[in-house]
């Protein structure tokens, strides 16, 4: 990916998050705790993944990743931009990049390559109807 496509992605995550953030009142019909316990869960699952050797773009990874994405929706439906954005942020962040990689060294960069993968290769990039739900 060229610096201008991730520029554009860290744009649109920028911009679609601070629509969201006003009108949705920051975000408050999430339900916070439920998210991280439901990341939580899903982070453990790619770490053993991980661990096991599993690639960015594998099957069971790619669907822990719509999972993620899932989770996602509840704060907002983001585009693919905008999603590609977010796993730019995760490695360029601090404090995102440390939460991450509490999980697994290299978790925020592996992550963040699912991420792409998913953003590029799947269909019907929108949140399924149980996204409400638990991951």
């Amino acid at each position: 990916m060229g610096n201008s496509y991730e520029d554009e992605c860290r744009r649109s995550l920028a911009e679609e998050q601070a629509k969201s953030l006003a009108e949705t009142d920051n975000w408050e019909h999430v339900d916070r705790a439920r998210v991280h316990q439901d990341w939580d869960v899903l982070y453990r699952e790619i770490t053993a993944l991980l661990d096991g050797g599993s690639l960015p773009g594998d099957q069971r990874i790619q669907e822990l990743v719509r999972r993620h994405f899932d989770v996602v929706c509840r704060f907002y439906t983001p585009s693919r931009e905008a999603y590609v954005g977010m796993s730019l942020f995760y490695a360029e962040d601090e404090a995102m990049r440390a939460f991450h990689d509490s999980y697994h060294p290299g978790m925020a960069e592996f992550l963040g390559s699912a991420m792409r993968v998913f953003a590029e290769q799947g269909s019907g990039f929108a949140p399924r109807a149980r996204a409400q739900g638990s991951a």
